[in-house]
């Protein structure tokens, strides 16, 4: 089942895709909730994110074919930094050029993991029941600041800029990542194309050790690393993540 957010007349509503059309629900998506009998036309709908997540936290160096290439070693356990959830951005939304900063910005396609239940120290079997569901997302990354200053890596502004965690536009709830691949188009032109079986650690063991760390609440986001074919970015250029299953988050930078 698809979930998805949009605005509707000035608050935020929920529901599924069903084709063309979306089925309004009414309560709470990560509890007690039901259809109602009103559809609306997918073509006329605002998108938001389909989650307001509380944090994001995003995986570094979690693919085996990237570590090859990159001569990185395998990680002993899941290497990740926190995005700010005010870097959150809805489907077919502008990604800004940052005022800040002029050097390069990229992009990068990536799997992630939307938490449906509370998660604190859960076993790697347990981890499935707490897992709402999948979402495409792009860590946008200004990549010239982690390294700039070599006193302090600068992950969390890297990753944590206004409009830097695109993801969308819908929570696929039946989606089995080991047999899936992704995409990620740069204008119109394949970038990306890796197998999502390729993780050092899939999701079930990520939601197990991060939840072991930190409290995964629903709604909370983990982005899942990226593979081979990271590039810049360039003004007014569309980037479109593609996973078969879930749908198409496109945006266009700085359009």
């Amino acid at each position: 089942m698809k979930w998805l957010r949009f605005q509707r007349g000035g608050h935020a509503a929920f529901g599924t895709l069903e084709g063309d059309q979306v089925r309004v629900h009414e309560g709470d998506m990560f509890g007690a909730c039901a259809p109602t009998a009103e559809r609306l036309p997918v073509a006329g709908i605002e998108w938001l994110t389909p989650c307001q997540p509380g944090k994001i936290i995003g995986l570094w160096n979690n693919f085996r074919a990237a570590a090859e290439k990159n001569q990185w070693a395998e990680p002993a356990e899941p290497l990740y930094f926190l995005k700010a959830s005010s870097s959150a951005l809805a489907h077919g939304r502008p990604i800004p050029v940052p005022a800040a900063y002029d050097g390069r910005v990229a992009y990068e396609g990536e799997l992630a993991i939307v938490i449906g239940r509370r998660a604190r120290a859960v076993s790697v079997a347990d981890a499935p029941a707490h897992i709402f569901g999948y979402t495409c997302a792009n860590d946008v990354t200004a990549m010239e600041l982690i390294g700039r200053d070599p006193s302090f890596p600068q992950w969390a502004r890297a990753k944590g800029m206004d409009g830097f965690g695109a993801f969308g536009p819908v929570v696929e709830t039946a989606f089995d990542a080991a047999t899936a691949s992704l995409r990620t188009l740069v204008g119109g032109r394949e970038r990306q194309n890796y197998p999502l079986g390729d993780m050092f650690f899939p999701p079930a063991e990520l939601v197990s050790r991060l939840s072991a760390d930190m409290t995964l609440e629903p709604g909370d986001l983990i982005l899942c690393g990226t593979s081979l074919g990271v590039l810049p970015m360039k003004p007014g250029t569309t980037v479109e993540v593609v996973i078969d299953g879930i749908g198409t988050l496109a945006n266009t930078y700085g359009g």
